[in-house]
């Protein structure tokens, strides 16, 4: 350069006193020359100089403001330093290069599978591969169990995702994998298997939800979605051979507990319709005894009063009563009669008719 061909002394120059740095008057002054001549009619006019210095600061100052969309969210950078976050709509920063703005989509969906690798939107494909390393968890009752899962999250707040967590996916999927493993930790193998799919996934997205707020990750999990809870490989033949045990086991439980709720009640009922017709039975005996017993006591006063009487009623009403049910023949004992006289038993025909 040509300062350091000035005189110096040491490796620098000959002379004693060294290089020296070149003379900031004269650099400006240069520019200033260069600058007019630059200016139409050879850069005599201040004005013109003025208008450009205005033109060019409003220019400046006019590059602030921005725009923010519906699904983002600005992130104002003072000097590289966060100090605010703006909504969507029209705003505005100090210009370039004391600010700058960063508008990351906050609405997009993203997505994380943990477990497994190549899945299709709708869940697992049939070309997706299994990462054991992350989805074979230990249960609560201390059983293997190959869980494949998926999360769902979006950007809750720009400036914290943007300067509080770096690799955000990364983190979101040690988060959830450590809160699943968790979870599944304190869940025993069968009803992780089975019917406690909803519990666990509500669990998941709760436990990776606080861990994110304590990190102040600006996450925000929409949706924890269980893809497989399987046993391993290995064991997976057997325990289908057990869960089929299982149901048939509470199958024919089923059917002997309808079986009980048929019979028991009908026979339930039928103790009762018994005990009922025999405590009918006894108070009919009961009053029919003691009816006997006042009818006879009433006959035996009647007796005591006038006895001949009361046999003689007594005889009559026992005849009426035996040959009511009897052949009857009527025989004329007279010195002239007959012998047996013609009877029509209208009684016998009057019970042939009731009987049809």
């Amino acid at each position: 350069m040509p300062w350091n061909q000035q005189g110096g002394g040491g490796p620098w120059g000959q002379g004693p006193r060294g290089p020296q740095p070149p003379n900031l008057e004269d650099l400006l002054r240069r520019g200033q020359d260069r600058f007019r001549g630059i200016l139409p009619g050879g850069g005599g006019s201040k004005r013109m100089l003025v208008l450009i210095v205005l033109v060019l600061a409003v220019v400046w100052i006019g590059s602030g403001f921005y725009r923010v969309g519906t699904d983002e969210q600005g992130v104002v950078l003072r000097f590289g330093k966060w100090v605010e976050t703006t909504m969507p709509g029209l705003n505005y920063h100090l210009p370039t290069p004391i600010e700058t703005v960063e508008t990351p989509k906050v609405t997009r969906v993203n997505r994380v599978d943990i477990g497994f690798r190549g899945a299709v939107e709708s869940g697992r494909g049939s070309g997706a591969r299994d990462v054991a390393e992350e989805s074979l968890m230990l249960t609560g009752d201390e059983n293997i169990v190959d869980v494949d899962f998926t999360v769902f999250w979006i950007i809750r707040d720009a400036g914290q995702y943007l300067f509080n967590i770096a690799q955000p996916d990364a983190n979101v999927k040690m988060v959830a994998e450590s809160a699943m493993r968790e979870v599944i930790g304190k869940t025993l193998f069968q009803r992780a298997v089975t019917e406690g799919r909803s519990e666990i996934q509500t669990d998941v997205r709760t436990l990776a939800q606080q861990i994110l707020d304590s990190y102040k990750a600006g996450i925000q999990i929409t949706e924890v979605k269980l893809q497989k809870v399987d046993p391993p490989n290995a064991v997976i033949d057997a325990f289908r051979d057990v869960q089929r045990a299982r149901a048939d086991l509470e199958r024919q439980k089923n059917e002997a507990e309808s079986y009980a709720n048929d019979i028991i009640p009908r026979a339930r009922g039928e103790s009762e319709q018994m005990l009922q017709d025999a405590l009918a039975y006894k108070q009919e005996t009961e009053l029919r005894a003691d009816g006997d017993a006042r009818r006879f006591l009433a006959v035996y006063t009647q007796y005591l009063r006038a006895k001949e009487v009361t046999q003689r009623r007594i005889y009559i009403e026992t005849m009426e009563k035996v040959l009511r049910s009897s052949q009857k023949v009527l025989v004329d004992p007279s010195p002239g009669g007959s012998g047996v006289v013609p009877y029509l038993p209208l009684p016998e025909l009057q019970r042939k008719k009731e009987s049809k």
